[in-house]
């Protein structure tokens, strides 16, 4: 029996990465699961999706409650999870998301901490996007053709900034570090389809050790 091929992609913004997991999946023949994973954690929280977009991918906005949480967050029993801020029952529920769709199969997962979440996952391939900050504009303005430079570079900062925020917060580890994923690409250099074609290989490979 094949082992499970489990892919997660965390990824700079406007560097391509959900075109890229997205591809990757394709090509495995595995599902892809993103905006899935929020619709999902909305429905378990019982939260309108609208919500749960607009909450998506970030920490807690408390700096009083980050201070009595510590470092990280620390996942806390089903009692008091209904007391916790929206961003955290969401964080649960998503990560509870990305566990069960893991343990069904096979998939692609973008953001949401799914290498963090799926660190025991022995066939687990985690995965970074990053591109130079003007080959990420360049897209960014292709995507939103109403945007200008300077509001696409801020875009892209401020997205990048929570992103790493969120991580950091949830995981206790540090957003884009070397350490944390098996693999590095700049999708600028490798393009769409080479560096989905690479992480497909590698992720196949990993899977059959």
């Amino acid at each position: 029996m094949q082992n499970k091929i489990l892919v997660t992609v965390a990824r700079q913004y406007g560097s391509g990465g959900r075109e890229i997991g997205n591809r990757v999946a394709e090509l495995l023949g595995i599902p892809l699961y993103d905006r899935e994973i929020i619709t999902g954690a909305a429905a378990a929280a019982d939260l309108h999706p609208e919500v749960a977009e607009r909450e998506d991918e970030k920490a807690a906005s408390s700096l009083l409650y980050t201070l009595a949480m510590g470092a990280h967050f620390h996942i806390p029993t089903a009692a008091a999870a209904t007391h916790l801020p929206i961003n955290d029952r969401l964080f649960m529920h998503q990560s509870d998301y990305i566990h069960d769709r893991a343990a069904e199969g096979s998939g692609v997962f973008i953001g949401r901490c799914a290498d963090y979440v799926l660190r025991e996952e022995p066939t687990r391939l985690s995965v970074f996007i990053f591109a130079p900050t003007e080959a990420r504009c360049e897209r960014v303005m292709l995507r939103h053709p109403e945007l200008t430079r300077t509001a696409a570079l801020d875009l892209i900062t401020k997205t990048d900034r929570r992103r790493a925020s969120y991580y950091n917060f949830y995981t206790g580890g540090k957003w884009g570090k070397y350490e944390n994923y098996h693999l590095l690409l700049d999708s600028h250099v490798l393009g769409i389809e080479e560096a989905a074609a690479t992480i497909a290989e590698a992720a196949r490979r990993h899977a059959a050790r």
